[in-house]
């Protein structure tokens, strides 16, 4: 009887042991990543990267899932209940309106360095073989009869740093102000044949479509183009004056803790600021923010004057109210272009 008991009682204690409680949740292996439109390949090879090292230290690999299009578009379609665990997006407005939707907690800019911005990007021009039209200069793009490739502010990030910059070389010239600068953008959008909702699809206009005489652009989607289809068909040019463009990251809390993916999405976006994802950032023409790393690859990095968001257009807020809300400066000017 004895000997019955105990094996009865060490049975009760194997199942124990080997038993998952009914309420545990299981800890996630996806997360996705929403993200802006010419970041694709640069977060495919970030993806491999902080799962190589996931492993390496016994972990199980995550399946990184990404969505990418404009910025302002990605930051509706989270508003409207894409469930993401971490955005990447183009600029700090986009995830500051996530977070007014009580998505993001406040703050969020603060919870990773650099303003939780990892990486870097400006402004330059691409132009075709020979640079046909001579294109040196932001006041060479408002001319007659050239034909400017951009995206719509209204959906794209890229598109608001590339007005922001013409806007702001415009208003830096010898004796300029904002009505010389209103004059010289709404002269420019004239010269705009199409706008694209995102930067990738304006480069496939421009590139593969063969519209517009220059692409204003990202420096890293415009060094991809001379890397894919070669100097000999397209160039870059690097204005007097561009804007520092700086894309923001952050976990979108009401999604990693119901989902309990917190632990997974902070160790992600933590990744990219260690130096192996910083040489990645660097090598997909992004601006590292470590300064070993910029340091070697400064030839690929010139030294440019840029404007900044916070000094010469006091924020993104007061930006977007200024230029690109509904009735704001950019609706002026494009209506009255058409």
């Amino acid at each position: 009887m004895r000997q019955l008991r105990f094996l009865l009682l060490l049975g009760v204690g194997v199942l124990a042991a080997g038993a998952v409680p009914v309420c545990a949740q299981a800890q996630p292996t996806v997360l996705l990543n929403v993200s802006y439109d010419p970041t694709r390949e640069f977060y495919q090879e970030i993806n491999a990267a902080f799962n190589r090292g996931r492993v390496g230290k016994g972990g199980q690999p995550l399946t990184i899932n990404q969505s990418h299009g404009g910025s302002g578009m990605q930051a509706r379609s989270v508003i409207d209940g894409l469930e993401a665990d971490v955005v990447t997006l183009a600029l700090a407005y986009d995830i500051d309106a996530i977070q007014q939707r009580g998505l993001i907690a406040s703050g969020w800019q603060k919870r990773l360095p650099e303003n939780s911005t990892p990486y870097t990007s400006v402004i330059v021009f691409l132009v075709r073989k020979g640079n046909p039209k001579g294109i040196r200069d932001w006041n060479d793009l408002a001319k007659p009869g050239t034909a400017v490739i951009t995206p719509n502010p209204k959906t794209s990030g890229g598109a608001r740093w590339n007005y922001l910059a013409a806007w702001g070389f415009a208003r830096c010239r010898s004796g300029g102000s904002d009505a010389t600068a209103r004059d010289f953008v709404t002269r420019l959008f004239r010269n705009v044949p199409v706008l694209d909702s995102g930067a990738r699809a304006a480069t496939t206009t421009f590139v593969q479509r063969g519209i517009g005489d220059v692409l204003i652009a990202w420096e890293n989607e415009a060094l991809l183009a001379v890397e894919k289809i070669g100097k000999n068909q397209v160039s870059i040019v690097v204005p007097s004056m561009t804007i520092l463009a700086e894309p923001p990251v952050s976990v979108v809390d009401r999604v990693v803790d119901r989902r309990g993916s917190r632990r997974q999405a902070e160790a992600y976006l933590q990744f990219l600021y260690t130096p192996e994802a910083q040489e990645i950032a660097a090598r997909h023409h992004f601006r590292p923010r470590n300064p070993d790393v910029l340091a070697r690859y400064r030839t690929r990095f010139p030294a440019v004057r840029t404007l900044a968001i916070d000094r010469d257009f006091g924020g993104w807020a007061a930006a977007q109210k200024t230029h690109f809300d509904e009735g704001g400066i950019f609706d002026q000017i494009f209506q009255r272009g058409k």
